[in-house]
């Protein structure tokens, strides 16, 4: 286990979070990694599934390692009211911000060696005045980059199996994509992707495949002109900033166990064409990771489940995989 605890938070108490977190402490609790839950510890028992769940209330993040085989660590900050599984309750939604603020405080202060964040239902928080548009952007405000790095985080990346794909626009609808994306965020994506990969991931000479926009990569300009104007110029730049890049690439042959092969991350320009094929790969066990931050977040790649949470049937193999990933990170960067 690591010295330091990761901190997990809550996320949606009316999701499976609570009942993957559970699930994942039992996994984990005799191998570790240790964590400490941000979050409401009376989500955490009610989403036992009937079973004794043992918590243990801690003051503060450096208690959760001694405790964590004998007692799930929550450093509490409790709901005004009871929340119903599958029923997402807007009341909640401040305090799911709160526990998002805490833990990655914690990380940030060094009392916990990474964050990894249960799903959160956004379009609650929006009606609580939540003004990002997830996750990743709202840690970018929290833990800004340092300024002295060759890219600007905060950069989505999806892991599956032995898929790396980094994004370029995130949670955008499809019509503003072309919009979105310009020489400038490709190169940024690139440039955070490749430091990433060589100091979270351990890889010496990263190799980044990016990907087209348009069906097969425009087709010499017939089908499109952004991977001549945009996507070829940044891969261009890339290049001579040091980056082992190609493309732009046809999408639809990118993601084949041949193609794979020939690179350590796949840069795409928008959410489906970076998350359909790493849901194909190992729908249960994708990972989502932040990169570009001062601090490691993970998570799992799915949402808040509404419509199983509380049958006790949701799988935290996706929890269980952030929380190892996040823990390597940490441990690579302690290290160096």
């Amino acid at each position: 286990m690591t010295s330091a605890p990761l901190a997990v938070s809550l996320g949606d108490p009316a999701g499976i979070g609570p009942e993957i977190i559970v699930k994942a402490w039992r996994a984990l609790r005799h191998t570790g990694p240790a964590f400490t839950v941000v979050g409401d510890a009376r989500s955490l028992v009610g989403a036992a599934g009937g079973e004794t769940v043992a918590i243990h209330a801690v003051k503060d993040a450096a208690e959760a390692t001694a405790t964590f085989q004998s007692a799930l660590p929550v450093l509490d900050i409790p709901l005004d009211g009871d929340v119903v599984a599958g029923r997402p309750e807007p009341a909640a939604a401040a305090l799911v911000i709160r526990w998002i603020e805490v833990a990655a405080g914690l990380a940030l202060s060094g009392a916990a060696s990474a964050l990894v964040t249960a799903p959160i239902a956004k379009s609650a928080l929006y009606e609580a005045g939540f003004r990002f548009p997830g996750h990743t952007e709202f840690l970018g405000e929290l833990a800004p980059p340092p300024q002295d790095q060759a890219g600007r985080g905060p950069v989505m990346m999806l892991t599956a199996a032995d898929l790396r794909v980094s994004l370029v626009t995130i949670h955008e609808p499809l019509a503003r994509v072309p919009g979105l994306v310009t020489f400038e965020a490709i190169v940024n994506t690139g440039l955070v992707t490749a430091s990433a990969l060589a100091r979270d991931f351990g890889v010496a000479a990263p190799r980044l495949a990016v990907a087209g926009l348009n069906p097969h990569a425009g087709e010499a300009g017939a089908l499109g002109r952004e991977e001549i104007a945009i996507v070829a110029p940044a891969v261009r730049a890339l290049r001579e900033a040091g980056v082992e890049a190609t493309g732009p690439h046809p999408a639809d042959s990118l993601f084949h166990p041949e193609a794979r092969a020939g690179y350590d991350a796949a840069i795409c320009l928008y959410h489906d064409q970076a998350l359909i094929p790493v849901k194909m790969l190992d729908f249960w066990g994708g990972v989502n990771v932040t990169l570009g931050l001062p601090i490691v977040r993970t998570s799992p790649d799915h949402g808040v489940g509404f419509d199983i949470a509380g049958k006790g049937v949701a799988r935290p193999d996706s929890l269980i995989a952030a929380l190892r990933l996040a823990a390597t990170i940490a441990e690579r960067r302690a290290d160096a």
